[in-house]
């Protein structure tokens, strides 16, 4: 039986955003997912992939950036996307301590979503470790314009799932990447997957899409609890 999903309200200064709360029966963990620059909480991706960790014991709050929330196209400047990153945590610390949870607290993001989760844990937000659904190391076709900087002050667990057909990060230049990193840092390969995860020649919907993509990040969740 798919787990109850509810709807969230999160302040952000003067500014609200939605969100929505999911919660199975004694998760082993708790994940907080931001969506990429061009879609919200509301994509079927987002949604298939924290139905499926929801299946898998993990509880979940996904959330829109104030940008999105307010139909706007251009993603907010990282102060902002920071302070909502800040708030939807303390958000799911709440929720978790109103349940007696006792499981991890994970940050995780698609693409523009991971990269602000990353440099709000590199200003000192507390979070167990990070996931990174495609990580955007790189403009398209502009690999000199690296956005790595900050990741190498981090020290938590960290996971870089990437397609490897993703343009938004060369597999030699990510692979180096997480090398400097060290021994934190994971880096697993989704054969085939383009930004988006999904497989030439292969036609599923965005929410299985979302849904295969869970199942390694469980794994992970799991290996590290």
């Amino acid at each position: 039986m798919p787990t109850s999903e509810s709807p969230v309200t999160i302040s952000v200064g003067d500014v609200q955003v939605s969100g929505i709360y999911a919660r199975p029966d004694t998760p082993f963990a708790t994940l907080v997912l931001a969506h990429g620059a061009g879609a919200g909480m509301e994509h079927p991706f987002m949604g298939g992939f924290t139905g499926a960790l929801n299946d898998d014991g993990v509880a979940t709050l996904r959330f829109n950036f104030p940008y999105r929330e307010a139909g706007r196209k251009f993603p907010d400047r990282p102060p902002l996307a920071i302070a909502t990153w800040r708030a939807a945590m303390d958000e799911a610390a709440s929720r978790a301590a109103l349940h007696s949870d006792e499981g991890q607290l994970w940050a995780a993001g698609k693409s523009f979503g991971g990269r602000m989760a990353s440099m709000a844990v590199a200003e000192g937000m507390p979070a167990a470790g990070l996931i990174y659904l495609g990580y955007p190391l790189h403009p398209p076709g502009k690999p000199e314009k690296l956005r790595d900087e900050h990741l190498y002050g981090l020290t938590l667990p960290m996971l870089f799932l990437q397609g490897t057909r993703d343009t938004f990060a060369t597999r030699e230049l990510l692979e180096g990447v997480v090398a400097r990193i060290g021994p934190t840092a994971t880096l697993q390969w989704y054969d085939g997957g383009d930004h988006s995860f999904a497989v030439a020649g292969n036609k599923r919907s965005a929410e299985e899409i979302g849904a295969s993509v869970a199942a390694p990040v469980a794994a992970y969740l799991r290996a590290q609890s």
